[in-house]
């Protein structure tokens, strides 16, 4: 599944990224703990988050990540977007929780594995 297709099956905002909107996930991961998600995260998943500051496009660039859910209606601060456009990673905002993002990605066939 592309992230495009993703965005037309699930509540989420684009708020960067836009050019990279047909990158393929190879999977998903759910933790707000940055240390985990580079060491266990895989490179090509969509990260489900709740934070919005600028570490979590680094982390997202340093592990390979396809793109960013940030969840919760939290909304990303400024430097992050930014960062996140020069470094071009896919950022998505929803209002759905964490919990019901995962879901429904499992749903779709996005698994951690």
């Amino acid at each position: 599944m592309t992230v495009e297709e993703l965005i037309t099956a699930l509540p989420l905002a684009v708020v960067s990224g836009q050019s990279r909107l047909g990158n393929e996930i190879s999977g998903g991961y759910v933790s707000d703990l940055l240390s985990n998600v580079m060491g266990q995260a895989r490179a090509g998943n969509i990260w489900v988050t709740m934070q919005g500051h600028q570490n979590i496009v680094a982390v997202a660039s340093l592990a390979g990540l396809t793109a960013v859910i940030i969840a919760g209606g939290v909304v990303p601060e400024k430097d992050a977007l930014r960062k996140a456009e020069t470094e071009e990673i896919i950022i998505l905002t929803t209002s759905l929780s964490s919990f019901e993002v995962a879901g429904r990605l499992y749903q779709l066939g996005i698994t951690g594995e």
